[in-house]
């Protein structure tokens, strides 16, 4: 029965939050044996073909004999015409970016029944105001940039269809990064140094104003390689048309790495001697390592020696960003920044595992060194910039506001056959500002960048809530699909008194989710939510007072009751947050349909979620504040902002001016 607390009119019930998953269901289990097993199926076969390929060797002569070889193929094959499969090429699997699901190969469990989805329920899980191509499939940002007023993005994007394959980079513009115009494709697999894909790249813009772009190509011969591109007319503010320089690739594979594992050029720095210098993810045996290179013209580079770093037992490292953060601005810093009042990060993607982990240290340029502050936080095995679905993410310097910005691929979370179905698979996490945290001086700050603010419409206010221990608190707003939520929780302090102090450590993907409960949590937000329940996602935090009497958070998204439906993952994320003496606990949510990004205490931590309701949906979507700590009275102010869509449309040849 519902009640009335004495400090608000709003009702809230004495239910506590059921547990997930769901009766009947199973959870979504690991994929990880399978990964595994097709990523060796499919390494043999490659391994098998690149040893009958002459250029594969472990010697400096046979290496040469390989870039040799490479180029003899530009010659004939530059009049062959390209056609794209249907379907998909061979899967490249984990080796090469995306996970098995994207190749057809998601499921194997025979008790898993498909959902019997309906073209009402897709159209729901479509994004109001996230950057996505209008069909097919997306993955990794693409040298991201500003130039001449303008915001361009590109993408990994297949035009032939919702799954991995044919890989060429789309393109769109904006002048806010929120509206943005689709632009025809930029670059397509039309040479023998890109046959199999235009892959991951980064964009550098030299002090005259010009850009070049470097990118990975997958030779004809599946040999990844580096290759620039540059503008056909650098006044053309759209950037409209591309030339690829007629000397490609101008790197491919050193002796010592598999011709596989080279992939993904940094956006370049400028050293002190004057030469542009970038890194190139790789490995060696099962350390994950980041090649240096050095180069004046970007079409003849000279290997440095040593390595930018090497983490043992990472396996292969993608998508390496290296940039330098101020110890002393509150903006950010062009990438070849490098004095005594500056940090330096460095963030890799992890192949294996799909997540993207990032280090804060010093960059010492005469040795070609990146050293860690926290080396027990190394690249690769400490922070990260999210704890959810976040991968291949990639920054960039915006001079026009003088701040670096974070672009990431959000995969889906559901079934091939799903995204089949609705026509369209992956999207972009909303750009992020990124500052060094100069209040703990250990972490970064990831924040939506302003212009999404210009989205909001009306809001709700709902000041000094308290929510008793168990209970639910109904937020009444007009609709709960496209929002933009703050709130800000105090916790009873004759509560945190009494708590007994413990040697338990929380952790948000094992302890059981938002319905085990504890003495000072958890405690947060339940969205995506219906009238009975029956479907929520809650992001929410968990305290837990340690044997030195001082509180540990986590922050944590359940996706574990997320859905009715069986064949989505349900998983639970999250991690610790720092939180400083007299902080009150903080977060912010974007809910935009299917995705919910998290930002707990300023950024500190985050967590993006996807997920894919069939009832809490449309106008039947509900939001609630809810305490399910078994002590802690919690006190809450919240506001809730109706979010605008964003206008996101095809280009026509009419509007170039």
């Amino acid at each position: 029965m519902a009640q009335i607390d004495d400090s608000n009119d709003i009702a809230y019930s004495y239910v506590p939050v059921p547990r997930g998953p769901h009766a009947g269901e199973s959870p979504a289990e690991s994929r990880g044996k399978l990964k595994a097993g097709v990523a060796i199926v499919c390494g043999l076969l490659l391994l098998a073909s690149l040893v009958a390929y002459n250029g594969y060797s472990e010697s400096n002569k046979k290496r040469d004999e390989l870039y040799s070889t490479l180029k003899s193929h530009s010659n004939e094959d530059k009049n062959k015409t390209i056609t794209f499969q249907k379907w998909m090429p061979v899967s490249r699997g984990v080796s090469a970016g995306v996970s098995e699901k994207s190749n057809g190969m998601f499921q194997t469990n025979t008790n898993l029944q498909t959902y019997p989805w309906n073209d009402n329920v897709l159209s729901w899980q479509r994004t109001a105001f996230h950057f996505q191509p209008k069909h097919n499939w997306m993955n990794d940002p693409n040298g991201p940039l500003y130039y001449k007023g303008r915001y361009h993005f590109f993408y990994q994007y297949n035009p032939n269809g919702a799954v991995w394959g044919d890989i060429v980079w789309g393109h769109a513009v904006s002048k806010d990064l929120v509206r943005w115009l689709h632009l025809p494709l930029a670059m397509v697999a039309d040479e023998w140094y890109d046959r199999n894909g235009v892959w991951t790249g980064s964009a550098t813009i030299l002090p005259n104003g010009e850009l070049v772009m470097l990118y990975t190509g997958a030779t004809n011969e599946s040999v990844q390689v580096q290759n620039l591109a540059y503008p056909a007319n650098s006044s053309d503010p759209l950037l409209l048309n591309w030339t690829k320089y007629s000397g490609n690739p101008v790197l491919v594979p050193p002796p010592e790495v598999n011709v596989i594992d080279f992939r993904d050029p940094t956006t370049a720095w400028l050293t002190s001697q004057g030469k542009w210098r970038i890194s190139i993810g790789s490995k060696l045996n099962e350390a994950g390592v980041a090649l240096v290179y050095d180069t004046k013209d970007f079409k003849t580079f000279e290997r440095v020696e040593g390595m930018l770093r090497r983490v043992e037992d990472t396996g292969m490292w993608e998508c390496v960003d290296f940039f330098p953060v101020s110890t002393e601005l509150d903006n950010g810093l062009d990438t070849s920044v490098n004095n005594p009042s500056v940090k330096h990060v460095m963030k890799v993607s992890l192949d294996d595992e799909r997540h993207d982990y990032y280090a804060i240290g010093t960059y010492n340029e005469s040795i070609t060194d990146f050293l860690p502050d926290d080396i027990s936080k190394d690249v690769g095995i400490g922070l990260r910039y999210d704890y959810g679905v976040f991968y291949a993410s990639k920054t960039f310097y915006d001079q026009s506001k003088k701040r670096r910005v974070l672009w990431s691929w959000i995969a889906e979370s559901d079934s091939e056959y799903v995204d089949v179905a609705k026509g369209w698979a992956s999207l972009m996490g909303i750009p992020r500002t990124v500052l060094l945290d100069k209040k703990t001086g250990s972490n970064l700050l990831q924040w939506p960048v302003e212009e999404v603010e210009s989205l909001r419409m009306h809001s709700d206010k709902f000041e000094n809530l308290t929510a008793k221990p168990g209970s639910i608190v109904s937020l009444d707003i007009p609709a709960a699909n496209q929002l933009d939520i703050v709130a800000e929780f105090s916790i009873d302090k004759e509560a945190i008194n009494k708590t007994m102090e413990t040697d338990m450590e929380y952790d948000c993907e094992t302890s059981g989710g938002a319905a085990a409960r504890g003495a000072l949590g958890p405690f947060g937000v339940l969205v995506l939510a219906n009238d009975g329940l029956y479907e929520y996602t809650p992001i929410y935090f968990y305290v837990v007072k340690g044997r030195d009497g001082n509180l540990k958070t986590s922050f944590c998204s359940d996706q574990s009751r997320s859905s009715l439906a069986t064949d989505v993952e349900k998983k639970i994320f999250g991690s610790f947050v720092p939180v400083l003496q007299d902080e009150k606990l903080s977060l912010r949510i974007l809910v935009d349909h299917s995705i919910i990004e998290s930002f707990a205490q300023g950024g500190r931590t985050c967590v993006t979620s996807r997920v894919y309701p069939t009832k809490a949906i449309y106008g039947d979507a509900r939001l609630f504040l809810f305490n399910n700590a078994t002590e802690a009275t919690v006190n809450a102010s919240v506001e809730v902002w109706q979010m605008n869509s964003a206008s996101i449309k095809p280009f026509q040849y009419e509007q170039m001016n």
